[in-house]
């Protein structure tokens, strides 16, 4: 079996969180080679909306990562080409009642603690901010800083900008190991040789996870999104109603949904999302595809007679503390993890990569990474003490 000349760190996956990791590895001087079973964005990030959000996020170490990574999508928008279609359009929260618009209130208050700008707005200003939603909202929030890329072109752009290796349609097989850990990495189609390997593999992060002797709890979560025919800018905002956030947060295996509204600039409204855990279950959901039209276009009843071009879906790597695992794992020496993002992957991405970077190159990382462990679900391997303190080399 062929083997491939030495490198710093091979990355398992070619997703917009694989893409970002080789893009700042890169820069801080490593040589990086990313491989992947399939082709650039295949996975969740080529069935995302490219959501870039702080609003949906309550005070605490998810929020950090979201803020962080707001700042780092505007750079990366300066140099990046303009086909990633960065849009600083901001988010609108908006309540039908008074007990949902307490519920933004109380929830903007921890946020604005945190840094997150959080505007209320009463039934004349959700007018004037969006001229077509439907009227009875008693309120709402708007979120300056929420913003919006399409996916697969900022994961392709941003491996292009690494100029790591790329090597699509191999899928890796084995975790090559030795006396001091991590050594590599086998492909059907050879070895790629490094001391350190980043499991960036999305909802196959458990999978890669076990070819590496050590367990991470990654279930799919599977969502839906509906594609309108071009219209003009009906929908100016990222918007959705508060029960949103509480489906992010929720645990339930059970189908949910609550729109999420947008435009885009080629004009075609897309409205998620759906959460359901049904396994990797690609079978299409009637059910979900109904409430997610209904819901639309109760926000925004100019959508009833928009023409559905086209449905799409796909799977959310769910951690069961809704948090991702980012970082090294003490168990095997060498060994990365950056999965379990589910829905929020293409907004997390950039700090996800400056944490994995700082951890290969022992760099000071730029937050706490404890909440963020790979092994805190191994209560004989956690040490948050230890992970917080010495940071690996």
């Amino acid at each position: 079996m062929p083997k491939r000349h030495p490198l710093d760190v091979v990355i398992i996956g070619a997703g917009v969180v694989g893409a970002a990791i080789a893009y700042y590895a890169a820069r801080s001087g490593l040589s990086v080679a990313v491989v992947d079973r399939g082709s650039v964005a295949g996975g969740t990030t080529g069935a995302g909306e490219g959501n870039l959000l702080v609003s949906d996020k309550e005070a605490g170490p998810e929020l950090d990562l979201a803020l962080l990574s707001a700042g780092l999508w505007r750079e990366l928008e300066a140099v990046l080409p303009r086909e990633i279609e960065y849009e600083a359009k901001g988010g609108l929260v908006v309540a039908p009642d008074e007990a949902s618009l307490k519920a933004l209130r109380d929830f903007a208050e921890g946020q604005r603690a945190a840094g997150v700008e959080a505007v209320e707005a009463g039934p004349r200003d959700l007018r004037e901010l969006e001229p077509h939603l439907a009227p009875g909202q008693v309120g709402g929030f708007l979120y300056p800083q929420d913003a919006q890329v399409q996916p697969a072109q900022a994961a392709a752009r941003l491996l292009a900008a690494s100029g790591a290796s790329v090597h699509l349609g191999e899928e890796v097989t084995g975790i090559l190991t030795g006396p001091g850990g991590v050594r590599g990495v086998r492909t059907r189609g050879g070895e790629l040789l490094a001391p350190a390997v980043v499991n960036a593999a999305g909802t196959w992060g458990g999978h890669i996870a076990e070819l590496a002797g050590v367990s991470l709890p990654v279930l799919p979560r599977r969502g839906f999104v509906l594609v309108t025919e071009p219209l003009p800018r009906v929908v100016r905002h990222k918007v959705y109603a508060a029960d949103y956030i509480a489906d992010v947060a929720s645990g339930s295996a059970a189908l949910q949904s609550s729109a999420v509204v947008e435009g885009t600039p080629a004009g075609p409204v897309l409205i998620g999302a759906t959460r359901e855990r049904v396994g990797f279950d690609r079978s299409l959901s009637v059910e979900a595809l109904r409430r997610l039209a209904a819901q639309a276009a109760a926000l925004f009843p100019v959508l009833a007679d928009a023409r559905v071009l086209r449905t799409y879906h796909g799977f959310r790597p769910y951690l069961p503390d809704h948090l991702p695992a980012i970082g090294p794992d003490p168990r095997l020496p060498g060994l990365l993890h950056a999965c379990g993002h589910e829905g929020a992957g293409i907004g997390l991405a950039p700090a996800t990569g400056v944490l994995i970077t700082a951890a290969l190159t022992g760099a000071e990382p730029p937050l706490a990474p404890a909440p963020f462990h790979p092994a805190r679900f191994d209560e004989d391997h956690f040490d948050e003490a230890r992970f917080d303190q010495d940071p690996p080399r």
